[in-house]
């Protein structure tokens, strides 16, 4: 068995730092994504919804009808971003979309969620990208405070309760809770 000592192990090394395959974009689109997320999304000010909605489509983002997107959100960029009919989205939600994030029909993300595409890979020296897309299919629900990892998906109604952390997809009607989450029950709903 070969062990090497702490001291002697490699050592992250952040100035080596490269984004490898990720581009966020052409420079001017980016740059004036910033100063619109910034004065219009990021503002406290409620501007109105459907003014929202245009200027993500704008960008590239796809939007469904009926989108309601509260003060104070974040969203990296929205050329990266496809968002079903009668979305809501909480304040102070981030939507931290370094790679694609889908969001289908109906989907409720509330306040001060996070939906985190990118982490890094702290097994290698140079600290690289790992990236993963984000699926929140048809009625799921991001309770408020939680964080959606990257490459999970929430299945057609699915629930991931208040300050929870999915780091794996939940199957489709089930409610996870905790950190990690895990599952707490089957969703049944009233008729």
């Amino acid at each position: 068995m070969i062990t090497t000592s702490r001291s002697e192990a490699v050592k992250t090394d952040l100035s080596k730092f490269r984004t490898g395959d990720y581009v966020a974009g052409p420079k001017w689109k980016v740059l004036t994504w910033y100063f619109v997320n910034y004065w219009i999304f990021y503002s406290a000010l409620p501007w109105p919804y459907g003014f929202k909605a245009r200027l993500l489509r704008m960008f590239g983002a796809k939007v469904g009808r009926g989108l309601v997107i509260k003060t104070k959100v974040r969203i990296k960029n929205p050329w990266r971003l496809a968002i079903g009919d009668h979305v809501w989205i909480g304040e102070e939600v981030w939507i931290d979309n370094l790679e694609n994030v889908t969001i289908g029909s109906n989907v409720c993300i509330s306040q001060g969620a996070l939906l985190l595409t990118g982490n890094h890979d702290y097994t290698a020296h140079d600290f690289p990208y790992r990236l993963g897309r984000i699926d929140l299919e048809d009625g799921a629900w991001v309770g408020a405070r939680s964080v959606v990892c990257p490459g999970v998906r929430l299945g057609s109604h699915a629930i991931l309760t208040v300050n929870s952390v999915a780091s794996r997809s939940i199957a489709p009607w089930e409610i996870h809770a905790g950190n990690p989450a895990q599952y707490v029950r089957d969703r049944v709903m009233k008729k």
